[in-house]
Parts: structure tokens; C-alpha cells; sequence
């Protein structure tokens, strides 16, 4: 909680808690009824547990909605690493560390043929993109809907990977990384001629 609210969350507090309370005839503070301490005290202890657990901002994927995203949502794991799993305020996704270091959406966009690294962790392939310096980004491929998940790079992307793929691992696979040996059968490889000078 930055400090701030960490001042407003005091005063709040101390409000409430002096509403509920009156001096007795020996100058002693005591609730003026059980019922008034008690929703005191509550509503103190649910603002330090709000107050220190803002959701994390995300965007939902276009197809989130689909029931096998909410599959994946359950099966999320409540920690990568020593990053604890977060609360979204998008559907389908999840974030683990605070900040964020670890960020997953459900229902991206499925890719197609692509000429970007592809590896296998724990039986999920996925698309690498790492030309962005600060993070790295990996999408699921081969199935429907796909995963993407951003990994900062002062993360370990194979343990956050390996950590999520239980949950990934439950959808279906259509498809897998081919390699150009898998393609051409171990042949010669095929030229494809360069265009006509203009």
C-alpha cells in the first residue's frame, strides 16, 4: 500500500473505531455495544486485507469468454517460483508477483504457421517472441483457444512455462513445432527463386 493510502486506510480506521467506543464512569474506553466492536474490527481488518491486494490491470483476449479459458483460470497455479498469483480484474487472465512479473491471457488470437522459435515444455509447445528487451513473450501453438504469456526477464521463462503447463496442458492439442527436417523429410532442401530484378 503506498503511502497515501496507507494514511487515509489509518484515519479511516481510527474513525471508526472511536465511533464505537465511550468512556465509562472510571475514564476507561469500551465499546458501546458488542455488536459495534465487532463490525468495528471487522471492517478495519477487511480494509488492511483490500487495502494491500489491488487487482492487477489487464486486458481480456477476445475469446476469453470460451468455457475452456475458464478451465485454465481454475487450474492457474497460486505461485511461479516465489511470485504469488494476483488478482485480475480481466477475465481469463492471471499475474503473479507484485509487481507483476509473470502475466497470462487466455483466448488470444490462435497463430498460425510462423517463423518464430518454437519449444516444447512439458509436453505445450510454444511460440517464442523475444524482441522486446524487458520481457518475453510466449503463445501457445496447436491449440484452440491459445495462451499467451508474457515472462519479464528477470524471471526464469522455463520455470514459469513448466509451472503453467498444467493448466495449459488441458487443452487440446490440434497441432505441434515442425521443424524443416519434419517438413521435407529429411531431403534436400527445396530453393525457392528469387524474384526478377525490376
Amino acid at each position: 500500500m503506498n503511502g497515501i493510502a496507507a494514511r487515509v486506510s489509518t484515519v479511516f480506521a481510527r474513525t471508526l473505531l472511536a465511533s464505537t467506543l465511550r468512556r465509562d464512569a472510571s475514564g476507561i474506553l469500551r465499546p458501546r455495544t458488542l455488536r459495534a466492536a465487532a463490525a468495528s474490527v471487522g471492517a478495519i481488518a477487511m480494509l488492511g486485507i483490500t487495502g494491500c491486494t489491488a487487482a492487477v490491470p489487464m486486458e481480456a483476449a477476445p475469446d476469453a469468454a470460451n468455457p475452456t479459458c475458464a478451465e485454465v483460470s481454475v487450474r492457474l497455479p497460486d505461485a511461479i517460483d516465489d511470485l504469488e498469483l494476483r488478482q485480475t480484474d480481466a477475465q481469463a487472465t492471471g499475474a503473479w508477483g507484485d509487481p507483476a512479473l509473470v502475466l497470462l491471457r487466455c483466448g488470444v488470437e490462435v497463430p498460425g504457421p510462423s517463423t518464430l522459435r518454437c519449444v516444447t515444455i512439458d509436453g505445450v509447445d510454444w511460440l517464442v517472441d523475444d524482441s522486446v528487451e524487458e520481457y518475453g513473450t510466449f503463445t501457445t501453438y496447436g491449440r484452440d483457444p491459445a495462451v499467451q504469456v508474457v515472462v519479464d526477464h528477470d524471471t526464469s521463462d522455463s520455470n514459469a512455462l513448466n509451472a503453467l503447463a498444467g493448466a495449459v496442458g488441458g487443452i487440446p492439442a490440434d497441432g505441434a513445432c515442425t521443424t524443416a527436417e519434419d517438413v521435407l523429410g529429411g531431403g534436400d532442401a527445396v530453393l525457392i527463386p528469387e524474384a526478377p530484378a525490376e
